[in-house]
């Protein structure tokens, strides 16, 4: 068994040393994807050219391809040339609904749409990442699942994957071994690797309250029931409850983004309109401002003599990395990186990311990769989901030995 061990490590050590410059060779596939998937960005979970970009750079691999029956989901499978684990890697496919202003030589050609979270670069380095893994096809003791999923930006694609069988129908009974996903930072310096154990991003839920009065003429209030004060008090009232209800050690932020009233300057409307973000860290505290906030609009609402219509749209849950399997990629970004290039981030950041559904169920990780454009302070370079935001295309050579390498740690 140790005899075993040890050839496994030395087998291991050998493919991880040759991992970048494999990576390295396949760069222009890797960018020529990319650039193609830039131009022609897609929305949501209907995802065809996507798709097909995606079929078409597999179509030479022994993979087997399955395609989404509900989304424009590609999920490959690699069988390694012996038995063992399953090992997942995702890559998210859709853009945002903004318009490009880069001035890039493949910037998008569809009027707004843009791939502002840099998921072009994911998917392009996944792929790239098979053509790796397949090289080395008849070492691996197990399976590759390749996710390559929609809608990630507010549609729940990993949640519809999963329902489809995403977990549990491409392998021998039982869940992944692992998960891992890698997304790209245009704020990070280029080609460090930032992650954390524990959470790592936030759930996310959407509120929407319509403050319901009575109009009239904007001369005579007191004829009406006003809508405007109740709604702006509200405002206050939820930034309040939220630093006398929740521990300080607790991160919550809620957020009002939108206020929308009236037609005119000599109108009192019937309703106002209140639309805004709460993101937490944790469930039980999630639940219980979901309760606060129904109890806050409501009776602000009562103390202005109106009243409220209250939705809170569930979101997505907490992103949690496991911690061994957090401590596998910074161990594995030190041998491909150098230490210098990983960091252990202190503290979870708040934006969302439903790869959250896929580690609910299996241990796994996601990570950031640094993509600062050259020329650009991290500091102030414009930020993922920014119309001017761009990438260093050089990073996607360690993404895909990054993405290679997680899963050869667990199948060699």
């Amino acid at each position: 068994m140790a005899s075993s061990d040890s050839r496994s490590a030395t087998l291991l050590t050998a493919v991880l040393s040759g991992l970048t410059a494999e990576a390295g060779r396949l760069q222009p596939r890797t960018v020529a994807l990319r650039r193609t998937i830039h131009r022609r960005p897609e929305i949501g979970l209907d995802l065809p050219h996507t798709r097909d970009a995606i079929l078409a750079e597999l179509a030479d691999l022994p993979l087997r391809l399955h395609l989404g029956q509900e989304v424009t989901s590609v999920v490959g499978v690699l069988e390694g040339g012996r038995p063992g684990p399953t090992v997942l890697l995702r890559a998210d496919m859709d853009a945002l609904p903004l318009q490009e202003d880069t001035g890039l030589a493949f910037r998008s050609e569809v009027d707004g749409a843009m791939h502002a979270c840099g998921h072009d670069t994911h998917v392009a380095m996944l792929a790239s990442a098979a053509r790796v893994l397949a090289h080395h096809r008849e070492e691996l003791a197990g399976r590759v699942l390749f996710m390559f999923q929609p809608g990630e930006e507010g549609f729940h694609g990993a949640r519809h994957m999963i329902a489809d069988g995403l977990l549990d129908r491409h392998g021998p009974a039982g869940l992944p071994k692992a998960a891992y996903a890698l997304h790209i930072s245009a704020t990070l310096p280029s080609g460090e690797l930032h992650t954390r154990p524990g959470p790592i991003m936030a759930a996310t839920d959407v509120l929407r309250v319509t403050v319901v009065g009575r109009g009239g003429h904007a001369s005579a209030p007191h004829d009406a029931v006003d809508p405007v004060p109740a709604a702006a008090a509200m405002v206050g009232a939820l930034q309040t409850m939220v630093t006398r209800k929740v521990d300080t050690h607790q991160p919550v932020v809620l957020t009002i983004a939108r206020i929308t009233a009236g037609t005119t300057n000599n109108i009192i409307p019937e309703t106002a309109e209140l639309e805004g973000t709460l993101r937490t860290m944790s469930e039980p505290v999630r639940s219980a401002l979901r309760e606060e906030i129904r109890r806050v609009c409501r009776h602000t609402a009562l103390a202005h003599d109106c009243t409220a219509r209250i939705e809170i749209e569930h979101g997505y849950p907490v992103t949690v990395n496991d911690p061994a399997a957090a401590t596998r990629v910074t161990e594995l970004g030190t041998r491909l990186l150098g230490a210098r290039k990983v960091a252990t981030m202190p503290t979870p950041i708040m934006g969302a990311e439903d790869f959250s559904y896929v580690l609910d169920r299996v241990p796994g990780a996601l990570a950031f990769l640094g993509a600062c454009s050259p020329g650009k302070d991290p500091m102030s370079a414009a930020p993922n989901h920014s119309n001017r935001v761009t990438f260093d295309e050089a990073a996607m050579v360690p993404g895909v030995a990054l993405y290679a390498g997680l899963a050869l740690r667990h199948l060699l």
